[in-house]
């Protein structure tokens, strides 16, 4: 097969689905016999429903979600929703992680991806024309690449031997979903007295009579795959709130850190990492599921051009060096978040600094657009697609993913859902004749787009902006690869 997914989490699925639209044939390889009914998530960010709608699934979101305002991610420190935000969708999408698994795994097996669920990766070695992955029964399987999308303890990540360095957990949440006893008119009170000192407890409903339970752990377990057990919640919370609420009847429990770490690499020849198998962080600001997604998100179609025979030279590590930086940003505002978040009079006084800075619109539309990753800018200055060699002058737009914008034929994501290239051209004189496989033209003159004309790649990021044919010339082959010979005549 031309390639196997170790983990059928949202990043997997996402993945999946990514490459099957490519034609590539995709086997998910999942330990869990069964989807996992635990609750880490709680949402899509902006950046994330984007993505949603550019491949037209936003409608199968949002009939399963909440819409909620947009802002106060940053430590927990509430704030409006900034002026300016450069995204048609300025909300927070409420939705349950394991309905955002079934949504994905809907639409990979649509497209025709394999699952084997109960299946553990065990080994794993690979030659210049594939890997093979050996499973704990003593199955082989062979295929051209492998992505580990296995999670922060990914085996993966460890055959490979692939250095994961950064700081061990120094606290430890326990969270859960069960039922209480005590009234919801107390259970708020409560919890909204503990939450102005403590950011990291939390008791609320979460629907069929169910409440999610977020609480400090007494300490930082040995081992967190064990989890923790209804008198641990008890205990912590009396500790914290006076209260135990009464609860009782877990539907399940669980236990997450705050380690903070990096993989080294996110290929190794023909195997790769993402997701959580690549970077793991506290999960302040909900952005850990959320970043696996953009992780699939950037890598499926690169991947796919390596598959299929088009892609350019340094395509496929361009997957590693566009994400890598945007995870160490993640792990950098998710340690300022965590040290805000302190109850030590020193980071209690810086947050109350960052709370007076937030109330100014810039400040808080930065911090904003960092959590939601809409403020991403891949860097082009080297390698494929170099700024020198595209013609594009260093254009402000490029390396940024292009916002949902008005069309005369409607919006510009509805021109995205096959995961192709697409050149936007308002001046009618541009030509892709040689990519018309890879790269759709359409001509349009709507207002929304400030710009003769911008090439965006499958993933919605602006690979090049101008208005002449030889800057798009040269910007072509560096995404796009060599043209079709059959094409050009």
């Amino acid at each position: 097969m031309d390639v196997i997914v170790v983990g059928g989490g949202p990043t997997g699925m996402m993945l999946a689905g990514e490459l099957r639209l490519h034609g590539v044939d995709v086997l998910v390889l999942e330990r869990d016999a069964e989807p996992t009914e635990v609750v880490r998530s709680l949402g899509l960010h902006a950046r994330s429903i984007e993505v949603m709608d550019q491949r037209g699934l936003l409608e199968r979101f949002t009939e399963h979600g909440r819409q909620y305002p947009i802002g106060g991610f940053f430590a927990g420190i509430a704030a409006p929703a900034p002026e300016g935000l450069d995204t048609a969708h300025p909300y927070v999408l409420g939705l349950p992680q394991p309905v955002t698994d079934r949504l994905l795994t809907e639409r990979a097996v649509e497209l025709g991806t394999g699952i084997r669920r109960g299946c553990e990766l065990v080994g794993l070695a690979q030659d210049e024309d594939g890997v093979t992955a050996e499973l704990a029964d003593g199955t082989l399987l062979r295929s051209r690449y492998l992505v580990g999308c296995d999670g922060g303890r990914s085996t993966v990540r460890k055959l490979l031997g692939v250095g994961f360095p950064g700081e061990p957990s120094r606290v430890e949440t326990l969270l859960g979903e069960m039922e209480v006893t005590t009234s919801p008119e107390t259970v708020a009170a409560v919890t909204a007295e503990v939450r102005e000192t403590e950011k990291r407890f939390g008791v609320g409903p979460s629907g069929d009579g169910v409440h999610r339970v977020v609480v400090p752990a007494e300490g930082v377990a040995e081992d967190r795959a064990v989890p923790p057990t209804l008198e641990e919640f008890r205990r912590q919370l009396t500790k914290y709130a006076g209260t135990d609420f009464g609860v009782h009847s877990p539907r399940w429990l669980s236990r997450f850190g705050d380690a903070t770490r990096l993989a080294e690499r996110y290929r190794v020849d023909r195997v790769l990492l993402a997701g959580d198998a690549a970077h793991v962080h506290p999960p302040t600001g909900g952005q850990g599921l959320n970043l696996g997604i953009q992780d699939a998100f950037n890598l499926g179609w690169k991947l796919a051009a390596e598959i299929n025979g088009w892609a350019p030279e340094g395509l496929l590590d361009s997957y590693g060096t566009e994400r890598r930086p945007v995870a160490a940003d993640v792990l950098d505002n998710t340690r300022a978040q965590m040290e805000l978040m302190s109850t030590e009079p020193g980071p209690q006084a810086v947050r109350r600094l960052m709370t007076q800075l937030i109330g100014c619109n810039e400040v808080n539309r930065f911090l904003t657009e960092k959590i939601t990753a809409l403020g991403v800018r891949y860097d082009f200055s080297g390698g494929v697609g170099d700024a020198e060699n595209t013609g594009d002058g260093g254009h402000e737009l490029v390396g940024r993913r292009m916002r949902d914008i008005g069309l005369t034929r409607g919006r510009l994501y509805g021109l995205l859902h096959d995961g192709r290239g697409l050149l936007l051209d308002r001046t009618g004189r541009l030509s892709v004749e040689g990519w018309a496989d890879r790269v759709d033209l359409v001509v349009d003159t709507g207002e929304e787009l400030d710009v003769p004309a911008v090439l965006l790649r499958p993933d919605g990021h602006v690979a090049w902006a101008g208005g002449d044919q030889r800057g798009l010339a040269a910007a072509l082959p560096r995404w796009f690869g060599a043209p079709d010979p059959a094409a050009l005549g």
